[in-house]
């Protein structure tokens, strides 16, 4: 039996045969079944419409939708982004990681909250054999306004928002100031 045969009208027709004799009934070569069956005069009417419908999407120039390029691209940056994953140490089995992404996004955004102190890039290390966590962040500095102790702070904060956000104990944490700004 195929697929076809398991779509049976009552009468013992099946809908593929009505489909297939769609264009042969238009144009006047019915059977005397299908020009008596009301079975197969109601299926011959639905499959019309639907093929006048079907016919009408595919002639449809469709483009894509509104931002649709821009989505997909935003997608394929942020995949781009997260390829670098990091191994975390857990006291569970199983394993555990995260986004470099992530991790810089935490430690900016740490640095950031010392007074006069903007983060740029934030590269993370992760060796896996011995959980060694070495940081290099850039920064820009307020010029008028920022001090030497200024770096102690970001340190410390950065410290704590890897060990209290992310589970990691940093290594070595490198700053360079690549920039300065007006205030």
């Amino acid at each position: 039996m195929s697929d076809a045969q398991g779509c049976m009208l009552p009468c013992g027709r099946d809908v593929e045969t009505v489909w297939e004799r769609l264009d042969p009934v238009d144009t006047g070569v019915a059977d005397a079944h299908e020009l008596a069956c009301e079975y197969c005069s109601a299926a011959r009417e639905s499959l019309v419409v639907l093929r006048e419908a079907t016919g009408e999407l595919a002639s449809e120039e469709a483009g894509p939708a509104l931002g649709l390029t821009g989505r997909i691209m935003s997608a394929v940056r942020a995949e781009v982004r997260r390829h670098h994953m990091l191994a975390l140490q857990s006291p569970e089995p199983g394993g555990l990681r995260i986004s470099e992404q992530a991790v810089a996004a935490v430690l900016r955004r740490a640095a950031d909250s010392v007074d006069g102190v903007r983060a740029r890039h934030c590269r993370i290390a992760v060796t896996e054999t011995d959980g060694v966590v070495e940081v290099e962040m850039s920064l820009a500095v307020a010029y008028r306004t920022f001090s030497a102790h200024a770096f102690d702070e970001v340190r410390e904060r950065v410290r704590a928002a890897a060990t209290a956000r992310v589970g990691m104990t940093l290594t070595r944490l490198d700053l360079t100031v690549e920039d300065l700004y007006d205030a």
